[in-house]
């Protein structure tokens, strides 16, 4: 999404009192992970990527464009900020997926 803001006014816009979104995003890994996830995202990812689609760039880019994803936290606040009320985290894979669950009170 570019307006990440506006789309997430928006969905908590149209949901009902008590709706869930669930967003599960790539995210931060922990710390101890950082550096081999970043060795594969940026080597092996694109690798792959070229035997399997033949396509290396956009597995290059996939991994640029998760650097760019805002990390849980930031992720947490932007959706109270759009009017979720409550809003759990739950890392998976060491963070380097996460689910946020908002709900609209």
């Amino acid at each position: 999404m570019t307006h990440k803001e506006r789309a997430l006014a928006e969905m908590a816009r149209v949901l009902r009192p008590g709706g869930r979104l669930l967003v599960l995003e790539f995210s931060k890994v922990a710390a101890p992970l950082q550096k081999p996830y970043d060795w594969y995202s940026f080597n092996v990812l694109p690798l792959l990527g070229r035997f399997v689609a033949g396509d290396a760039d956009s597995y290059r880019y996939l991994a640029e464009s998760i650097r760019m994803h805002p990390d849980q936290e930031t992720l947490k606040g932007m959706m109270k900020a759009a009017g979720f009320g409550h809003v759990d985290v739950h890392n998976l894979t060491g963070g380097v997926t996460a689910l946020h669950v908002g709900i609209k009170c």
